[in-house]
């Protein structure tokens, strides 16, 4: 991807450090990340790669620094700036025990302020793209780890958001979920999207990549 590329989201000289005797687990952390571009970032747990996707996503706020989508800023534009996201967490709560799958995907249709005319069409385009259809009527909690991985796979794409936030988005994934995801990252790209992913292993960087970077001692660090 040429570096040309529109910039879509711009993190600037982020800091953040938790309560407590250790190092910042950011220190002025800067990133470009473009139209179109696929990005990896791997460490160590605990190295601070969730907590720069929470600060990207406007969950967390910078201590200091800034991030932007566009003119956005999740300071002042809240639910706007975050309407730009899609997310997945490792280790998400997000999901509702008792709802069915279709449902599920509705409620973060709304919560995404998809406009209802377009919400149903693009639930059930959910459903298909990540192999959910046959469940579409089952309670989340009947579904397995692998399924429910999908689940949140599906809300984080389901509003074809300009960034794609993705923590750790292999775990509990068979070989089809994982291929299923590798299309969805190489659709959002070639749509115009911008998709960065975290892991701690190396070897997950078999998703084709523009760019890889490792995060350490609250520095980023080119590596591809």
């Amino acid at each position: 991807m040429s570096s040309t590329a529109e910039p879509i989201l711009e993190l600037e000289r982020l800091y953040h450090r938790w309560k407590g005797p250790k190092p910042p687990v950011l220190d002025e952390v800067s990133l470009t990340l473009r139209a179109g571009e696929v990005t990896w970032i791997g460490g160590r747990n605990g190295a601070g790669k969730t907590t720069l996707l929470r600060l990207a996503a406007g969950i967390l706020l910078p201590q200091r620094g800034s991030v932007h989508i566009g003119d956005l800023s999740p300071e002042s534009h809240g639910g706007l700036y975050r309407r730009q996201i899609g997310f997945l967490s490792a280790g998400d709560r997000s999901l509702q025990a008792r709802m069915r799958v279709s449902q599920q995907l509705d409620l973060w249709g709304r919560l995404a302020y998809v406009p209802r005319a377009r919400r149903a069409a693009m639930v059930a385009d959910s459903l298909r793209r990540f192999g959910l259809e046959e469940f579409a009527e089952r309670r989340v909690d009947r579904m397995s780890m692998g399924q429910r991985q999908r689940i949140r796979l599906a809300m984080a794409f389901l509003h074809e958001p300009r960034v794609v936030l993705l923590d750790e988005p292999r775990n509990s994934l068979d070989d089809d979920g994982y291929r299923l995801l590798n299309e969805q990252i190489t659709h959002a790209a070639k749509r115009g999207a911008t998709v960065l992913w975290c892991s701690p292993r190396g070897e997950d960087r078999v998703i084709e990549c523009d760019a890889s970077f490792t995060l350490s001692d609250g520095h980023l660090e080119r590596v591809a």
